[in-house]
């Protein structure tokens, strides 16, 4: 079966992060090592990464990503998939305002907010099915958490690929099924597309 779509996870994969905890941090009032410290620590026991804010008794600060933010990478990667007529979605755990922040460079976003389910729901990736128009063979998904983007992915039918990138991406070994790319810029070709 032929690719039709890709799509990709909105946090770490497209977008560095780091400022939106940096941010999250000093709207907090917490020091942004402590945040990052912990943030850290919940990574590698496998904990959501929400229980940030629970873990320091205060509220989750309002924080979303800049268009800045994006790394050199994504932005080319996008328009290039585009251009040899494949669909491209961004989809993730975000506030519905990342849909209106990219929905210009892609043919569809997604956000757990809006869709009221959030990764690693099996139904978060019916809905990127489909949001694809086409069948789960035909979707590719990048991502760069194994837990929350490839295997749920793979169990989803769709081709899964780990971006290794951000925390999740050095710290996840994905399984064999797993295509791998250490940058946005091999997508294609690690998609034969």
């Amino acid at each position: 079966m032929a690719l039709k779509a890709v799509v990709f996870d909105a946090g770490e994969t497209l977008v560095d992060e780091t400022g939106v905890w940096q941010r999250a941090a000093d709207l907090a009032g917490i020091p942004r090592f402590t945040v990052m410290g912990i943030l850290g620590g919940l990574i590698t026991r496998g904990e959501h990464h929400s229980r940030v804010w629970e873990l320091l008794g205060v509220a989750r600060p309002d924080s979303v990503f800049e268009p800045d933010e994006f790394y050199p990478d994504a932005l080319p990667c996008l328009a290039e998939l585009r251009s040899r007529g494949l669909r491209v979605g961004v989809v993730g755990n975000t506030p519905e305002s990342f849909e209106e922040m990219i929905h210009e460079l892609v043919d569809f976003a997604g956000s757990s907010e809006r869709w009221r389910v959030e990764k690693p729901a099996p139904q978060f990736f019916e809905r990127i099915v489909s949001e694809a128009g086409c069948a789960p063979g035909e979707v590719a998904y990048v991502g760069d958490r194994v837990d929350n983007d490839v295997m749920p992915a793979l169990r989803a039918g769709m081709v899964a690929v780990h971006l290794r990138r951000g925390p999740w991406g050095h710290l996840h070994d994905p399984p064999p099924q797993a295509l791998r790319a250490d940058s946005l810029a091999e997508v294609p070709e690690v998609l034969g597309v």
